[in-house]
């Protein structure tokens, strides 16, 4: 749907809103997130030509809001897709950087157990609020993903970093007690903090992982193919890119354009594009950040092409 259509803002929220670099976002309020996972999970599971039984595990990125308290979505969709023999759980709580507990834990069960050989991961991407626009960041979209780990592939995850910091834990919330859903919105308790106190932390932050990482594997940002970063807006994109001296890949620019912000998703969706469109060239080395406001950031050093040992 349009942005345009995203509910009534006021002034200020429309002018930043329409500053953000975001034109279209898909939608559709008759899915629901196990939905969506469901959906990119087959998909995965057919590009690659396994069976739902022969999945090992099956880790779920919780969503934002579950659809009844008590139950448990993951098995929800352990039963949906048939993956009955697979070990299922789900991780969360760190918004978008939350893909990254999940891929440690995904790289520690194919560590622990040397006859596990296929774990899926996946997220279906909805709001927590019927506002889909997050004053000042970015709009939400829909999406699922499914990521399907294993021992060969043609991207191979050398290595993995992630911080957080507590003070930031109730940035951004929903207050969602005594309140009909259409009522719920994403607030942010004190907007000059996200603008500058923790601007300020992420610059630092992620430079220094960002030194550490390459560092530990004995490279340069020249070794690196590309960089690919969540898509919030064209502001954060700019301020990555200053504040790391580095330049994004095109196909996150586009993606924000075309989808807005899909928690999670982002990253893999920005680097699918990329490889598709040869950047970085294959067997190249990539670079995926993710920053949540809770907050917490992380660092994901991949290398696209045929792997031995790809996890």
């Amino acid at each position: 749907m349009p942005i345009a259509e995203v509910r009534t803002l006021d002034e200020t929220e429309r002018a930043t809103r329409d500053r953000l670099g975001i034109e279209t976002i898909r939608a559709d309020d008759r899915l629901d997130s196990v939905t969506l996972a469901e959906r990119a999970a087959r998909l995965a599971l057919d590009r690659a030509g396994l069976d739902a039984r022969a999945v090992g595990a099956l880790v779920m990125v919780e969503s934002r809001v579950q659809e009844t308290f008590l139950s448990s979505e993951v098995t929800r969709l352990q039963q949906r897709l048939g993956a009955e023999n697979a070990l299922a759980f789900s991780v969360g709580g760190l918004g978008c950087v939350s893909i990254t507990p999940a891929l440690l834990a995904a790289r520690g069960l194919l560590a622990a157990d040397p006859a596990l050989d296929d774990v899926l991961v996946v997220h279906g991407s909805k709001p927590a609020a019927a506002l889909r626009y997050r004053h000042p960041v970015t709009v939400n979209g829909d999406g699922g993903q499914a990521l399907l780990l294993s021992r060969r592939g043609q991207i191979r995850i050398r290595d993995i970093a992630q911080l957080t910091n507590g003070r930031y834990w109730d940035l951004f919330h929903v207050d969602y007690r005594d309140r009909p859903t259409a009522q719920w919105r994403e607030q942010c308790t004190e907007p000059e903090t996200y603008s500058f106190r923790l601007a300020v932390e992420t610059r630092n932050r992620l430079s220094s992982m960002l030194d550490d990482l390459l560092r530990r594997n004995g490279l340069g940002r020249g070794d690196v193919g590309g960089f690919v970063s969540q898509n919030l807006s064209a502001g954060s994109f700019a301020f990555l890119e200053d504040a790391l001296d580095i330049e994004l890949l095109p196909a996150c620019r586009e993606n924000l354009r075309r989808y807005g912000h899909l928690g999670p998703n982002d990253v893999f969706l920005n680097l699918g594009t990329a490889l598709d469109r040869g950047e970085p060239a294959p067997g190249g080395l990539a670079v995926l950040i993710n920053v949540s406001p809770v907050a917490a950031w992380s660092l994901l050093l991949v290398e696209t092409g045929p792997q031995e040992d790809a996890a």
